[in-house]
């Protein structure tokens, strides 16, 4: 089911939602990522992320293939989550990629052994391990649009949707693991003894060859049946237990006329198990999604009910059981997942998935990965029956081809092994018999895909337990994946493979920009030693420091490349390790490009990083991972089981962040600058060396690109290019003359002491009262341990010390104004404002690369983006070596000292330009623009700025635009972190205190009343055509609601009308008779501030449950629907939008489906067990959220900001008891704001094809066909090509 960001429990009080991110920065930056297999130690800078409540704070650090560590994305807690969302890496103007919003519990795994390199979840997308922070820009840039956030992406991680690693999971002896490393000799034979530099003593060489430790907590075991399970107690979130069951069957298992049947057995299995339906209302929440090489199922559930305190695990069990090994086949039931499978096939065929199809195809077109990818064939899809699918299942879903994984609050081992015996132990044994699997039964790929059954896995942790006898041959019925076809890959080893191959060129008129990826393709190296965990440290060191170079070098306005990615990681869902030089940049500009690309590379090969670099990068992965090894009780649960089965399919050693950082430390001391240098010179061979007989020929170059671009003066144009002009470019970047890197001087501070106490001298910093009212200067409250404080230069402060992240920290400031304070002549200026600051990266007499390097040492990750009522920036930060003061230092420059450049502003205007020229290019996002437009009544504040109004833009009016709202009452501060009263306090009054209470500059006037439009209008039902050589379709309905404190558009105080409406007998039926105490409750949230907030939330849930059922489930129309509010805080108004996926000739039926379920709620009334199951829902989120510092940053936003008067402390603290006290009849009370007649509602349907439009109304395109338009096209390999979850 799709649930809604806006009806977590954070939107209630937090900052407005996640809207259109229209400005991902997409810019000429560069990208690099390795995976790094250690717990605690992640790349400087980046790790710091907040939650996926708070991830609208953050972007995507990544747009494509590049160097990554294996870190999971693990935002995607909740059901699915299809939101009017477009993916980051393709949305918008980038000038660096953005890092995943994750909590901190969530990057505390992305070290642990876990190498894989693209992490793709549910809705196939890619999530990067964050990357250092000097590969950022000092802050990091996020302005939004509304409608944009929510959509449009078969992959958008934000807000609550389920993360679905693609790892498998029992072990590096398991065949999907197997394939991964060398056949016996083949590396010998490839002379890879230059990966391990000659060792000096005898005592080193021990040293390294020593194997790592392994995690002592967790617990492996086996059935006599085969199946195995993994056990790992962990206890945040508290109370609670993932337990997920992975088949090791996907894709590649399937025969030519069987593309598709595994993903179509995950739906019915799934959707068919009425043992899942019954924990519906425990609070538990399940998906499933299916891969090239596993299926998996999982359920997240609390350790027991809430009234009858009865133990869930063995009903989950009981219920993964079913949906596994025993699914009903119903033929109703498969027709309904079939209608559903292939309106998802039309709804994943974006432009993206066809790209990620094409870079698969060719990278792999030697084995099956390249023609089986899981969604399958529409052809064969509609002809399976239910027998056909039966037969598939019983080939492959039995015990010993599975593995169990229950990670959580789970005290007691012994007693959750019973359970586990109780439940499984019979599955599967049954009269007929076979002999157990022995390596003979592959023949001559014994060695290199057989699996082995021995007791636990592999003899990677200290507590195993084998449930296998001496007669276990008598009693297993199939030997584990005793059918598994091999993946044979060509590998890119010199001498290995002679013939290359010449680049491959996908052309497409959805395609904007240029993008080429050139791949290397090596087997895994297992990391099992300190050895091998060295040379991943060095690896990580060297291609840092190319990353940082590409990311600063280029300044011009016109640069040659959008960005260029290094990606250097395992891949266990394609059983390799894959190096990617990924390069994107405007057609025009495309071999300029290709050229310095490959000159930056050559240089850092030829000359190796600096003594400097090496010093730096070392010294803040050693920082960052002490900081997460401190940390090691704050990894949620689910990242902990994601990091296990993605290192087990590799045959990479577990091991907890402690133990990670004590074996990094280890190694740390024994590495050297030569070594380094080589070891990473052999990963750049295949570009550095391109052409040379000695040099490994590249797996597959793949360039996607556009047929037509847009030439000012000429219109649109044909873009020709040849396989021969692409080789000619390479080659021009390997003769370009080079030079040596020279080393950068990093400040260590950016304010001295001297400097400080001048300021203090000038400014007398102090503490003031609060307000008249409330004569105190600092005010604490003991139940959340917030204390409320004002600088006497007006600025109020929030502030909470939190043991939660040990010795971290988070930061943000708000201003009020955001794009809603633009003016008609100014339009854009807020947002393009931001993003010249970002772009040009200077503060003081600091130029951006030593402010990136000064973050970069100090571990500070700062974010900066706009949305439509505020400013905002976010600092995450470690109170080591003075962090906390170093993070409020830049904030400080920021505030006093911003440097505003000329080419800094080209540069984003530039890329506003080319990104509103690229939305007619995407069906997702030419809808939602053209519905926005129609309901606000043209307010451009609300979509992205057109090319006329950023004609009329000048560095001065976007410099007056934002710095004219950093005025001190307009400003407030949140800081959250494990600080003390002193330190904190301290570094307020120094480093705000010290920031001018004015501007000398006046402040713009107020903003231009917003409106929507007068209906009925004749723009209310619109339609959008896009011709595409593939059909799809989408519709998005949106309507006025009120915002999030009870004001609505035309001035009215919603809040004090519902406080006199009289509380009726009826709404208590399920209560006891008489409890005045339950009166009470419910009075009180008639009364409160955040009435609107906590009911809406709750509609929302209801909503889209009941879309689900009805449009998806009952009628077929959709494989995706969701409903959601967005309930501005500032602004007095808000709106709700449904968004819906479907075919051409469904989605008009689609479209009325949703509007039937969204004005059905009074003849079709809601059911108590829809209200509990809701409050369930999110009131669980809050209870896994709430040890999160970001979490606890969003509920202090706004609790001074004069600009949302309602927010104060109960809001906070009262939370929990308002859901609790909510009744039906006040969920109606919501849903008797919202305008969904006929006049008031609007919506816009999208549909693509080849005869899209034929004789109908004009597209988007056609009615700016003056304006021409570029953009960008989605880069990465098989980012969408894993299928999306179930539900």
């Amino acid at each position: 089911m799709a649930t809604s960001s806006s009806s977590s429990v954070m939107s209630a009080i937090l900052v407005p939602h996640n809207r259109w991110d229209s400005s991902i920065s997409r810019g000429r930056r560069s990208l690099v990522r390795v995976n790094i297999p250690v717990p605690a130690a992640s790349v400087p800078l980046a790790r710091f992320h907040p939650t996926a409540a708070a991830a609208r704070w953050l972007g995507d650090l990544r747009d494509g293939n590049s160097i990554e560590l294996a870190y999971h994305n693990r935002n995607n807690n909740s059901m699915r989550q299809m939101k009017l969302k477009k993916k980051k890496k393709s949305d918008a103007p980038k000038a660096w990629k953005w890092s995943t919003s994750v909590s901190h519990s969530q990057q505390l795994k992305k070290w642990i052994p876990c190498c894989s390199s693209l992490s793709r979840n549910c809705y196939g997308e890619t999530t990067p391990f964050p990357l250092p922070k000097s590969a950022q820009p000092f802050f990091l840039h996020k302005s939004r649009f509304p409608l944009a956030t929510h959509t449009f992406s078969s992959s958008q991680f934000f807000q609550g949707k389920r993360f679905c690693s693609p790892c498998a999971t029992v072990g590096p002896d398991e065949p999907h693991a197997a394939s991964t490393t060398c056949p016996d000799g083949l590396l010998e034979n490839q002379n890879f003894d230059s990966l391990y530099p000659q060792l000096q003593t005898s005592e080193l060489e021990e040293f390294l060859s020593t194997e790592l430790p392994s995690n002592p907590k967790l617990h492996r075991g086996q059935l006599k049946n085969g199946l195995r399970y993994l056990i790992l107690p962990n206890k945040v979130p508290p109370n609670r237990f993932e337990a997920h069951m992975e088949v090791h069957v996907g894709s590649i298992d399937e025969e030519d006329d069987e593309q598709g049947i595994a993903h179509m057995i995950e739906h019915v299995a799934f959707l068919g198990s009425k043992k899942r339906e019954k924990l519906l209302g425990t609070g538990a929440r399940s998906n499933a999604y299916t891969d090239f090489h596993h299926t998996v199922f999982h359920i997240h559930s609390p350790t027991c009910t809430k009234d009858a305190d009865e133990d869930l695990l063995p009903l989950v069990l009981d219920a993964l059981n079913e949906i596994a090994f025993h699914p009903k086949f119903l033929s109703s039931r498969v027709e309904k997942e079939r209608r559903a499978i292939l309106s998802e096939l039309q709804m994943m065929n974006t432009i993206e998935y066809r790209v990620d199809c094409q870079l698969l195809q060719h990278l792999h077109s030697e084995n099956k990965l390249s023609k089986r990818f899981p969604i399958g064939l529409e052809e064969q899809i509609k002809k399976w029956d239910a027998d056909k699918i039966r037969k598939f299942h019983e080939r492959w879903y039995f015990p010993a081809n599975a593995t169990l994984y229950i990670v959580g609050d789970i005290d007691n081992i012994s007693k959750t092994i019973n359970q586990i015996e109780a439940v499984f132990e019979q599955t599967g044994l049954e009269n007929e018999t076979a002999s157990p699997p022995t390596s003979s039964a592959f023949g001559a790929m014994a060695n290199f895909l057989v699996p082995k059954l021995s007791a636990g896995f592999a003899g990677s942790s200290s507590h195993e337990r084998s449930s296998n006898s001496s007669d276990q041959s008598k009693i297993l019925k199939k030997e584990r994946l005793a059918v598994r076809p091999p993946i044979k890959h060509n590998w890119s080893l010199p001498g290995h493979n002679t013939d290359m191959k010449p680049p491959q060129i996908f052309q497409h008129e959805l395609l904007q920009n240029f993008s080429i990826n050139m791949f290397c393709k090596i087997p895994v190296s297992k990391v099992r030693t300190f050895r091998d965990l060295r040379n991943v440290l060095m690896k990580r060191i060297f291609l840092s420091a190319l990353h940082f170079r590409i990311n600063t070098r280029y300044k011009s306005s016109n640069p040659p490349f959008t960005s260029v990615e290094l990606d250097h990681s395992d891949s266990g869902r394609e059983g390799c390790t894959v190096t990617t030089l990924t390069i994107t940049a405007e057609p025009k500009n495309w071999q300029n490009a290709i050229k310095v690309a490959v000159q930056e590379v050559r240089r850092l090969k030829e000359f190796g990083v600096t003594k400097g670099e090496l010093t730096r990068y070392m010294d803040a992965l050693l920082k960052d991972s002490e900081q997460l090894s401190a940390m090691i009780d704050n990894v949620s649960s689910v990242d902990n089981l994601d990091f296990i089965m993605e290192s087990d399919a590799l045959g990479h050693i577990v091991m907890d962040q402690r133990q990670g950082h004590e074996s990094l430390m280890a190694v740390a001391g024994t590495v050297t600058l030569d070594e380094v240098n080589s070891i990473g010179a052999l990963v750049l061979e295949f570009i550095s060396d391109f052409g040379k007989p000695t040099a490994p020929l590249p797996a597959a170059v793949v360039a996607c690109v556009p047929k037509k671009v847009h030439i000012d003066g000429l219109g649109e144009t044909e873009f020709k290019i040849t396989a021969s002009e692409i080789i000619s470019s390479i080659e021009s970047g390997l003769k370009e003359p080079i030079e040596a890197e020279p080393e950068l001087e990093v400040p260590k501070e950016l304010l001295s002491p001297q400097q400080l106490q001048e300021l203090r001298m000038q400014q007398k910093p102090s503490f003031i009262p609060l307000s008249p009212e409330i004569n105190v200067t600092k005010l604490h409250d003991k139940e959340t341990g917030i204390t409320q404080c004002r600088l006497s230069n007006g600025i109020p402060v929030n502030y909470k010390i939190s043991k939660n992240e040990t010795r971290g920290g988070v930061m943000r400031l708000i201003v009020g104004g955001g794009r809603a304070a633009e003016t008609s002549g100014s339009k854009g200026a807020v947002v393009v404002g931001v993003r010249t600051l970002s772009e040009g990266g200077r503060v003081g007499n600091f130029s951006r690369e030593q402010v990136e390097l000064f973050c970069v040492n100090h571990l500070i990750n700062c974010s900066l983006e706009s949305t439509e009522e505020f400013i905002s920036m976010e600092f995450r930060f470690t109170l080591r070596d003075n962090g906390m003061h170093a993070a409020f230092q830049l904030l400080h420059m920021v505030l006093e000292h911003s440097v505003w450049l000329e080419d800094a502003f080209d540069r984003a205007r530039q890329l506003y330009l080319s990104y509103y020229r690229s939305i007619p290019k995407s069906l997702e996002r030419s809808t939602a623009h053209k519905l926005m437009l129609a309901m606000m009544d043209g307010d451009e504040r609300f979509v992205e700025p057109t090319p006329k109004s950023l004609q009329n833009l000048t560095l001065k009016s976007v410099k007056d635009a934002v710095m004219n709202q950093f005025v001190a009452d307009n400003m407030e501060v949140s800081i959250v972190g494990d600080f003390s009263q002193e330190e904190i306090e301290s570094c307020i009054l120094d480093y705000l205190g010290t920031v001018r209470a004015s501007r000398d500059s006046e402040r713009e006037p107020e903003f231009s009343p917003i409106l929507f439009r007068t209906s009925p209008s004749d723009l209310q039902f619109q339609q959008v055509f896009l011709k595409d050589t593939d059909e799809r379709a989408c519709a998005y309905i949106a309507g006025p609601a009120p915002n999030r404190w009870g004001f609505t558009i035309d001035g009215k105080d919603l809040l004090e009308s519902v406080a006199d409406i009289p509380i009726t007998d009826e709404a208590q039926l399920h209560s006891e008779e008489g409890n005045n105490v339950q009166k009470d409750l419910r009075r009180k949230l008639r009364e409160h501030p955040l009435f609107f907030g906590i009911t809406m939330g709750l509609l929302a849930e209801v909503i889209n449950s009941r879309l689900f059922t009805t449009v998806r489930d009952s009628l077929g129309l959709t494989y995706d629907v969701s409903f959601e509010l967005n309930l501005f805080d500032r602004l007095k108004l808000g709106w709700y939008v449904i968004s819906v996926t479907s075919t051409p000739s469904k989605v008009y039926k689609a479209v009325d489906a949703c509007k039937n379920v969204l004005r059905g709620l009074h003849s079709n009334k809601v059911a108590p067990r829809e209200l509990e199951r809701a409050k369930r829902t999110l009131l669980m989120r809050h209870e896994a959220e709430i040890k999160s510092n970001a979490y606890w940053l969003g509920l202090l936003a706004h609790l001074q900001a004069s600009s949302v008067p309602r927010k104060d402390i109960s809001c906070v603290k009262e939370l929990t008891s308002l859901y609790e006290a909510a009744t039906i009849e006040d969920i109606y009370l919501a849903y008797d704001q919202l305008k969904v007649d006929e006049d008031s509602l609007y919506s816009c349907i999208g549909i693509a094809g080849v005869n899209a439009g034929e004789g109908a109304m004009a597209s988007l395109e056609e009615e700016e066909s003056n304006e021409g338009f570029q953009g960008v096209i989605p880069v990465g390999r098989g980012l969408s090509t894993m299928t999306r979850p179930t539900t």
